[in-house]
């Protein structure tokens, strides 16, 4: 899988890209995540790639040009599942969502800056419009880094328990059991017996009463998908 981020500020993603799983899946050569700074691609001399809204109104917004530069210099070396673009108000980003970006090949993230981007690049460019949550980041670049590592972490032999990731919360659109370590017995907090139990079949009948309960008490609406 490869992995473009395209952004004004890509210090912000530097990090992250070089630390935890996105890293060690980079390592194994599971993934590869490219930064591109969208200023490279501006034909101004001062590297802008944002100016003034017509009609008058507020803030700034990012130019079509540079976008249009970066996403055609990429696109003519492979082709693309998706060009995303990180917005509050494209579709809400979940479980769902992540494990079907984790079976596609070649992605965009372009980060959301300003006020926003020219609505031309999302009329012509952008194939998807996704949000981390309803509200608003001063950029696209924490939504871009939050997409890449839920999507990087489902990838075959990204984390050393593969299992795992298919076990998390929203998987079955459910919350997870609660989960337990050594000691089994902490100040008189118990383990619940079950799980001492060595029983698996017991166990796992447990285990989803828990999801199913945590999940009517904490997200009832997860339940309404189903």
């Amino acid at each position: 899988m490869r992995i473009d981020i395209i952004t004004v500020l890509p210090e912000m993603i530097e990090g992250f890209v070089r630390e935890s799983i996105v890293a060690r899946a980079q390592k194994k050569g599971l993934v590869e995540v490219h930064l591109h700074n969208l200023r490279d691609y501006s034909t101004n001399r001062w590297r802008r790639v944002d100016d003034y809204p017509y009609g008058g109104f507020a803030g700034m917004v990012m130019q079509c040009e540079p976008i249009d530069r970066c996403i055609s210099a990429l696109k003519a070396e492979r082709e693309y599942d998706d060009v995303i673009f990180t917005s509050p108000d494209g579709e809400q980003f979940d479980q769902h969502i992540a494990n079907e970006m984790s079976l596609q090949q070649n992605l965009i993230l372009l980060c959301g800056h300003y006020k926003g981007v020219d609505q031309r690049v999302r009329d012509h460019l952008i194939t998807r419009e996704i949000s981390i949550g309803d509200y608003v980041l001063t950029g696209g670049e924490l939504a871009a880094a939050v997409i890449a590592d839920s999507v990087v972490r489902l990838l075959p032999g990204a984390i050393g328990d593969e299992e795992s990731a298919f076990s998390d919360c929203f998987q079955d659109d459910l919350l997870s059991a609660p989960i337990y370590t050594r000691p089994a017995d902490y100040k008189g907090w118990r383990v619940p017996d079950i799980l001492l139990s060595g029983h698996e079949a017991k166990i796992k009948e447990w285990e989803m009463q828990q999801a199913l309960e945590r999940t009517r008490r904490m997200r009832p609406d997860l339940l309404e998908k189903k």
